[in-house]
C-alpha cells in the first residue's frame, strides 16, 4: 500500500514562498495522478491543485491560480507544490493525495491515498 509523507510546511511571513513536496514509499506515485488539499482550522477541506500521471496535465483552484504550481520528478517518486506570493489566507494543513487513475478531479473521494498533512503558517 501506498505511504504518502508530506514536508516543506513551516511558518513564513506573507508575501513568500514554501515548497512542499510529498514522497511516496510501499508504491509508486508515476501511473497516477497526485493531488493536493488544504484544511483551514473550522473549514472543510479544499482542493488546491492536481497533477496528470505524466506531468503534463496540472489543474488549479481558482484561490492559488498563478501563485502556486505543482510538479513531479517520478524518477524520485515525489510531487511538489511550489507556492510563491502567500497569503494569511493560505494558512492550512496541507495534504497530497493519490488517485487511482492518471487523471483525477477535484473531489477528494477521487483519490485513493493520503498522507498525513503538513502545516503552513502565514504570518501578515
Amino acid at each position: 500500500q501506498v505511504q504518502l509523507v508530506e514536508s516543506g510546511g513551516g511558518l513564513v511571513q506573507a508575501g513568500g514562498s514554501l515548497r512542499l513536496s510529498c514522497a511516496a514509499s510501499g508504491g509508486t506515485l508515476s501511473p497516477y495522478a497526485t493531488g493536493w488539499f488544504r484544511q483551514a482550522p473550522g473549514k472543510e477541506r479544499e482542493f488546491v491543485a492536481r497533477i496528470s500521471a505524466g506531468g503534463l496535465n496540472t489543474i488549479y483552484a481558482d484561490s492559488v491560480k498563478g501563485r502556486f504550481t505543482c510538479s513531479r520528478d517520478n524518477a524520485k517518486n515525489t510531487v511538489y507544490l511550489q507556492m510563491n506570493s502567500l497569503q494569511s489566507e493560505d494558512t492550512a494543513v496541507y495534504y497530497c493525495a493519490s488517485a487511482r487513475l492518471g487523471l483525477a478531479g477535484s473531489r477528494p473521494h477521487d483519490y485513493a491515498y493520503w498522507g498525513q498533512g503538513t502545516q503552513v503558517t502565514v504570518s501578515s
